[in-house]
């Protein structure tokens, strides 16, 4: 039996992982707990970067992307579906009940009608008021850096939520999801649906999720980075800081960029990071769920 684990990205997440924690250190499987924790975000109009909450693009039109993985050949994702609330689960459909690994824009919303899930509005009130707010306010379209300040009120303040678990028969689980970048360019898609950019599960080498500027982390496949270097002998942390450093070598950091990741190795080993300061993950591993700050901070 191993010792159950849960982490996930952004403040925000505490209360979830301590909701879902006591299925997975039961009889609760991995994938089904990572996916609950997804929907749960997906479904909270506080969180401005994630589902139903999410802020729109540039024309106020709003797409989800969302990703699961189990391993190298159990992956899902969907990316620019519209008319779905929960794309964490559409993605989880796209893995078990197809051969394919991504789906995309509104065939992705017909595949998910065509498994009975419900078709709906996706863009809340709130998040409508604030791109109005924005829009009158003729500042460029540039969000903010991904800021954790546990409220979910400032524009940008929180990014995707990438969620890892270990139950308690050893089984590794990763799930993610986004309404991407707020005013993003229409048809923009970051890393979260891509399959070793925002998340990567290896059984045999360990699991990692990343989120803030998606077109960083997919410049060097990210998450796959970290999961390589652990499967090559590196701790969480020591995988992470030298992902972190190869991306600062290979893009013209500004001051609104900000990458982190969350990392564990198949026995629970487990660490965090992050370009610059701003970005908090949360654990909980059965003796306490807490939020914790990354272990290391490429650039204070």
């Amino acid at each position: 039996m191993s010792t159950p684990l849960l982490i996930s990205t952004w403040s925000f997440s505490l209360p979830i992982i301590e909701s879902e924690f006591p299925r997975l250190a039961t009889a609760g499987s991995a994938l089904d707990v990572v996916e609950a924790c997804a929907r749960v975000a997906e479904l909270d109009e506080s969180i401005d970067s994630v589902g139903y909450g999410g802020l729109p693009d540039r024309e106020g039109r709003c797409t989800f992307d969302a990703a699961v993985m189990t391993s190298p050949s159990d992956s899902g994702s969907v990316c620019g579906i519209e008319r779905h609330r929960h794309p964490v689960s559409v993605a989880r459909l796209v893995m078990e009940e197809t051969e394919h690994s991504m789906l995309v824009g509104s065939l992705a919303d017909d595949f998910a009608d065509s498994h009975g899930l419900e078709s709906t509005s996706i863009l809340s009130d709130r998040a409508r008021t604030k791109w109005e707010t924005w829009k009158e306010s003729n500042t460029p379209p540039v969000p903010p850096p991904p800021l954790d300040v546990g409220t979910g009120e400032l524009f940008g303040s929180h990014d995707t939520i990438g969620t890892i678990a270990i139950d308690a028969g050893g089984t590794l689980a990763g799930s993610c999801s986004t309404s991407g970048m707020a005013w993003k360019v229409p048809g923009r898609v970051g890393d979260s649906p891509i399959i070793g950019h925002g998340l990567y599960v290896d059984p045999k080498r360990g699991a990692a999720c990343g989120t803030g500027h998606g077109e960083l982390i997919s410049g060097i496949c990210g998450s796959f980075l970290i999961v390589d270097l652990m499967g090559r002998g590196a701790s969480p942390k020591e995988a992470i800081h030298d992902t972190l450093a190869r991306l600062a070598e290979c893009w013209p950091l500004k001051k609104e960029h900000q990458v982190a990741f969350i990392a564990t190795t198949p026995s629970g080993e487990y660490a965090a990071g992050a370009l610059q300061m701003g970005f908090k993950y949360c654990v909980c591993d059965g003796a306490s769920a807490r939020i914790l700050d990354p272990d290391i901070i490429l650039h204070n």
